[in-house]
């Protein structure tokens, strides 16, 4: 439209540049002629941004009092019905809330986050355990799809405080002392009062003892493909945060260890599976065997790891040529990194003794 007024505003000053050349009636047709060309064509794009606001304001309202359609999954994530939420009433006067960032992979929720579920309480039968996810567009989507609900943080402490439990142990799954964690932290500190007691269990990499640990579990179940020829690499998700630091600390273990065929990436962050490839290359390696070194197996490890997409890290080690192998298993699967998040929700449930 800016160009159409350009184009009549130039005719209208080639017109009155021609004329001028006559008499001063002409000169003067001629400028009244460039003022109504201008003054026309004002008022077209005037009408016409008048209508083109009307029309999106009408489709900005409309949009806004619809739900937009969700894209459908064109992937099985399992049955939802073999879950357990552990979101249910009249359990006692002690609490062990485990928050977890979630899923919307059901068999993956239950062999990871319910998993370690389970053997908290199994370990702790004089504590109910209960469920909550930080991720509200995981609950909403699981909400939708499956009809499966899942309490967010604010809704498992409220049913903890309308449940009157008077002694609540928070143990998250998350893997690192990063902003998610500290987000949970602060959620929980508005609730102190709610409660006579309260703790906070650490994440699974906190201490040095943690990570040897952590190392030792991941190089154990991956012993059957160290073959010496065979690079295996670990997929973290990544953050900005300084707490990214924690993948790094992984590698040099693995490496300082003799796991020198060990590799640890992040999806999202440093290092990258540009900075894995490399490293791999560098060691000769014929074959690549690949698993994320995540809590849960759910759209990283099977999109941004597994998937078919050229950018995949499945992809990518193709394309160089390697035979892969995607191991689709979250941490949580592992007895040896359960094991861990109950020690630390012991050490919860010792400093409010």
């Amino acid at each position: 439209m800016k160009k159409t007024i350009a184009l009549l505003m130039g005719l209208a000053v080639v017109t009155a540049s021609f004329t001028a050349c006559g008499s001063s009636d002409s000169s003067s047709e001629s400028k009244k002629a460039a003022t109504t060309a201008a003054s026309t064509a004002a008022s077209t794009e005037a009408t016409t941004a008048a209508t083109t606001a009307a029309k999106t304001t009408k489709a900005s309202n409309s949009a806004a009092s619809e739900p937009e359609e969700e894209e459908e999954e064109n992937y099985d994530t399992g049955d939802a019905s073999l879950d357990n939420p552990r979101n249910q009433d009249n359990i006692g006067e002690n609490e062990l809330l485990v928050l977890s960032f979630g899923t919307s992979f059901n068999d993956s929720r239950r062999l990871t986050i319910g998993a370690i579920e389970q053997s908290l309480e199994d370990a702790f039968s004089d504590f109910s355990v209960r469920r909550g996810f930080t991720a509200n567009i995981i609950i909403d989507h699981v909400k939708r799809r499956d009809n499966e609900v899942i309490d967010d943080v604010k809704e498992a402490l409220d049913r903890a405080v309308s449940n009157k439990v008077k002694k609540l142990v928070v143990q998250p799954t998350h893997l690192m002392n990063g902003l998610e964690y500290n987000d949970v932290k602060a959620e929980i500190a508005n609730y102190s009062d709610a409660f006579e007691k309260v703790a906070i269990g650490d994440p699974l990499l906190t201490s040095d003892d943690d990570f040897k640990r952590v190392m030792n579990a991941i190089v154990d179940w991956t012993k059957e493909y160290d073959d010496g020829k065979t690079a295996i690499c670990f997929m973290g998700h990544g953050t900005e945060a300084t707490s990214n630091s924690v993948y790094a600390k992984m590698q040099d273990l693995l490496t300082s260890n003799g796991h020198k065929n060990y590799f640890v990436g992040t999806v999202e962050a440093e290092p990258s599976v540009e900075d894995v490839l490399a490293k791999v290359k560098a060691g000769g390696y014929e074959k690549v065997v690949l698993e994320p070194l995540m809590v849960v197996a759910g759209d990283h490890a099977n999109n941004d790891m597994a998937g078919g997409d050229e950018d995949s890290w499945k992809s990518v080690f193709e394309a160089e040529g390697y035979e892969v192998k995607c191991l689709i298993r979250g941490l949580g699967e592992n007895e040896a990194i359960r094991k861990l998040y109950v020690e630390h929700a012991q050490k919860a449930i010792d400093s409010i003794k």
